[in-house]
């Protein structure tokens, strides 16, 4: 079975830091570049970050530079999203799909998000 499991989400207070990660099955994470978005409630949905499939390329919205750094392990099928000095506008669901290069708009396989709050 195909598919994509974020985990990681959770409750932390302004200031704080969470990890999300990003596993795959039934496929292999190393043919796709990896995008994190998020959506919060009544908002659009937004592209995040974005690592290329080797690494050596990331990608990161204004709002989050100096604050999120996003890496892969290959070997594990993973990606993740480290997140620090976490503000409450980074509440939302974080999503991660696989995208043919960070250029690309057209997003492969979704994962069903994890919850993100930010709240003291």
């Amino acid at each position: 079975q195909v598919q994509l499991v974020e985990s990681g989400g959770g409750l932390v207070q302004p200031g704080g830091s969470l990890r999300l990660s990003c596993a795959a099955s039934g496929f292999t994470l190393d043919n796709y570049a990896i995008g994190w978005f998020r959506q919060a409630p009544g908002k659009e949905r937004e592209g995040v970050s974005c690592i290329s499939r080797t690494g050596g390329y990331t990608y990161y919205t204004d709002s989050v530079k100096g604050r999120f750094t996003i890496s892969r392990d290959n070997a594990k099928n993973t990606v993740y999203l480290q997140m620090n000095s976490l503000k409450p506008e980074d509440s939302a669901i974080y999503f991660c799909a696989t995208k043919s290069s960070c250029a690309t708009t057209f997003l492969g396989y979704w994962g069903q998000g994890t919850q993100v709050t930010v709240h003291s």
